[in-house]
């Protein structure tokens, strides 16, 4: 039987997944989580063969559930569920390590089909999410990547210097190398372009 751990934000979609991934014989719904820190303590808790989730979600996304995972060594393999094509995505989800991140448009026999092909140790990627992947590389350093985020999560340049023990300086620097890779205006443009292509 493959364990099943389901984490969505809506709760009518996250309910429909649940019910119809259970009538599948070889497979069982063993929890459900609303956001990414249930999702974790889900994963943790019950240890599932998969965790099937959205991307975009309350507290953690389902990226950083999984590269939590991945640097916790868990044997529970990942499969994000998205509706968002945007190339960063793809980028940061294999990154961390994911094996299936499919469009939330497919049926539940291609899924559950997806999920035991994952369980035979194969890697299930749309064919749509890879090739809007190669439209547009990321020009941010991982670095410049860290300090957007920062900002974005609402942390002033003086906390960022002393979060990431930098000079309030250099933070300054790296914002405004970052605002003129994006070709934005200012800090709230580039952090509005960067999380719309999925950079962040």
């Amino acid at each position: 039987m493959i364990r099943i751990v389901i984490a969505e934000d809506q709760r009518l979609l996250r309910g429909a997944l649940g019910a119809l991934l259970d009538f599948e014989e070889d497979i069982e719904v063993v929890g459900q989580a609303e956001n990414g820190e249930e999702a974790l303590k889900l994963v943790l808790d019950l240890q599932p063969d998969i965790c099937v989730m959205d991307i975009e979600m309350p507290l953690m996304s389902g990226l950083e559930v999984a590269t939590e995972l991945k640097q916790r060594a868990s044997n529970c393999k990942v499969i994000i569920l998205t509706t968002f094509a945007r190339p960063g995505y793809f980028e940061r989800a294999v990154k961390a390590g994911v094996h299936g991140y499919l469009l939330k448009d497919g049926s539940i026999e291609e899924l559950a089909e997806s999920i035991r092909r994952v369980i035979q140790g194969k890697r299930e990627f749309a064919h749509e999410l890879i090739m809007n992947s190669y439209h547009e590389d990321n020009p941010l350093t991982e670095r410049e990547i860290d300090i957007l985020r920062l900002a974005a999560a609402g942390k002033t340049s003086k906390e960022i210097s002393k979060e990431r023990f930098l000079s309030a300086g250099t933070v300054r620097n790296y914002m405004s190398e970052i605002i003129q890779k994006l070709d934005c205006k200012n800090k709230i443009e580039a952090i509005t372009v960067a999380r719309d292509k999925g950079w962040i």
